[in-house]
């Protein structure tokens, strides 16, 4: 099991679906269903189902599935995830609905060189995904046991992440890459807004939360959120 899936807290597992450069995360329901979140990339949904079949269960039992934004890298499985799954759709943010449901990606940073340079190479779609419910800064889905929606927009208009209040462990999205166990920033290249993924990401401070983990990167264990602080303290002083 521990090849297929990382426990961060009981009932909740990390699934690494492109080695930990890529991760999704599942968290076990106490009726013995699954919530999901994120899909990776389009190859990603046999990792998936590897990560299910060594936590006992099946695609079926996924009824419900949360992206945290619209990028291929997380919501290029979603399509095929959604048809396997027992889930109507997937949740996202209300301005990242209409991404998910064309299957374009948002628009990059026209005031990074290399965001416009990747803009007019690659259009970076996915197969479009049915929504089943659009998510609000604030929310707490009725779901896991609660967990509380953190809009973090920049890298996406829509980008958000999760803090699952009961275990302490906060899901970055890609607001922060730990990247080979080193903390940095989202690449602009690949953001709408770099500049406001940075300043939203301040929202962590005020959060509290043990383990951070983070859609990019192994998760960071215990002082989670003291590392969280450090990085965003040594970034303001950089910058």
């Amino acid at each position: 099991m521990a090849d297929a899936v990382v426990q961060l807290a009981p009932g909740i597992f990390r699934i690494p679906t492109f080695g930990d450069a890529i991760n999704s995360f599942a968290f076990l329901e106490g009726d013995g269903s699954v919530t999901l979140v994120d899909c990776g990339v389009k190859r990603a949904p046999v990792r998936i189902q590897r990560a299910l079949a060594a936590l006992g269960k099946h695609p079926q039992d996924v009824q419900h599935i949360i992206l945290t934004h619209a990028h291929s890298d997380h919501a290029g499985g979603a399509a095929e995830v959604v048809a396997s799954s027992a889930a109507d759709g997937v949740l996202v943010h209300e301005l990242e609905a209409g991404f998910i449901r064309s299957g374009e990606r948002p628009p990059l940073d026209a005031s990074s060189g290399s965001g416009r340079i990747f803009g007019r190479l690659s259009k970076g779609g996915f197969a479009a995904t049915s929504v089943s419910g659009t998510l609000q800064d604030g929310q707490v889905i009725d779901l896991a046991g609660g967990l509380q929606v953190i809009h973090t927009p920049g890298h996406t208009p829509g980008h958000i992440s999760l803090l699952h209040q009961t275990s302490g462990v906060l899901i970055t999205g890609d607001s922060i890459f730990n990247i080979a166990s080193r903390m940095r920033w989202s690449y602009a290249a690949f953001c709408t807004n770099a500049a406001q993924s940075r300043q939203t990401a301040e929202k962590f401070v005020d959060l509290q939360f043990q383990t951070a983990a983070f859609t990019h990167g192994p998760e960071i264990r215990d002082r989670g959120r003291t590392a969280i602080r450090e990085f965003l303290a040594r970034q303001n002083r950089e910058h």
